[in-house]
């Protein structure tokens, strides 16, 4: 890196204190997800996008500290605390519990999410137009599109009267969710049965299984980010099983899933990293709109 251009990197981030900056020379940025990284490696691709359109490229002029939970959710508060004791400039957290637990581990490092949940609901913003403090993010609709996936899914299975809906129980959102496809279905004349709860890639078969013998005969996916990274493995459950199922993102689809409604999952984590260089760039999180990202078929 030229002497200039580095001496411009370190102007632009004195807008908003960065401690880690001073520390490593370069600023580093936590990234903190629920999930492993062979699952969201085109997630992380997207995100690594959205920092370059800012001008930022891993491993030049940025650092990224990666934490994965791997799915074990308890494990997200100690590895919140450990991006906080490293002074990092920037955390970047997907999922709910992963942005709450960033949350409660820092109120002055700036956070951006990227959440299907509503942010101000779960208290982590005071409003979408002016967030304030040190969060912001990207929201999603990924619980409030619950509905129309409902509406969607009795027009192209009529008779379906069972639908069956797959649930993460660590999800701060199930409940909601539940609630919201039983409302949906029942406007219908159809009943929402819950699965088993499936928080593992490995509780996914055994939820699948259940389809037959409770006589389901269609299949709505929440929003969750167990679920949105295992495309292939979520259709392929569903094709072996002979049910019809609505997915919250059009991977599903693309990996040979019947019909999916919701926002662009890869936008999302590509939007979540212009945000994060925006405020390397010296932006305040405060400042900067919760963004909705649209809708997609």
């Amino acid at each position: 890196m030229k002497r200039r251009e580095f001496i411009t990197l370190l102007g632009s981030v004195g807008a908003w204190p960065i401690a880690g900056a001073a520390q490593q020379g370069i600023p580093t940025i936590g990234y903190l997800s629920t999930q492993s990284p062979e699952a969201f490696s085109s997630y992380v691709t997207a995100f690594r996008r959205g920092l370059k359109e800012t001008g930022h490229a891993e491993g030049q002029n940025v650092q990224i500290e990666y934490r994965w939970a791997g799915v074990e959710y308890d494990r997200l508060p100690a590895m919140a605390d450990d991006l906080v004791r490293r002074k990092v400039a920037v955390i970047a957290a997907f999922t709910n519990v992963a942005v709450l637990a960033a949350r409660a581990a820092t109120t002055t490092i700036p956070i951006v999410f990227s959440i299907g949940s509503d942010p101000v609901t779960l208290g982590i913003v005071s409003s979408l137009n002016q967030p304030g403090g040190n969060v912001t993010g990207i929201h999603f609709f990924g619980s409030a599109l619950v509905s129309k996936r409902i509406e969607l899914l009795n027009e192209l299975v009529p008779k379906a009267d069972s639908i069956g809906m797959l649930l993460n129980p660590v999800n701060p959102d199930s409940d909601a969710q539940l609630q919201e496809a039983r409302a949906a279905a029942q406007t219908f004349g159809k009943s929402i049965v819950q699965l088993e709860e499936a928080n593992t890639e490995a509780d996914l078969a055994e939820a699948f299984a259940q389809i037959r013998p409770r006589r389901i005969q269609a299949l709505v996916v929440q929003t969750d980010s167990l679920f949105t990274s295992r495309p292939a493995l979520l259709a392929g459950l569903a094709a072996s099983h002979k049910v019809p199922a609505m997915y919250p993102d059009r991977a599903q689809v693309i990996a040979g899933g019947l019909s999916g409604y919701g926002a662009s999952i890869a936008e999302a984590f590509r939007q979540v990293g212009t945000y994060t260089g925006r405020i390397l760039r010296g932006e305040r999180p405060g400042d900067l709109p919760v963004h909705s990202r649209p809708k997609s078929i």
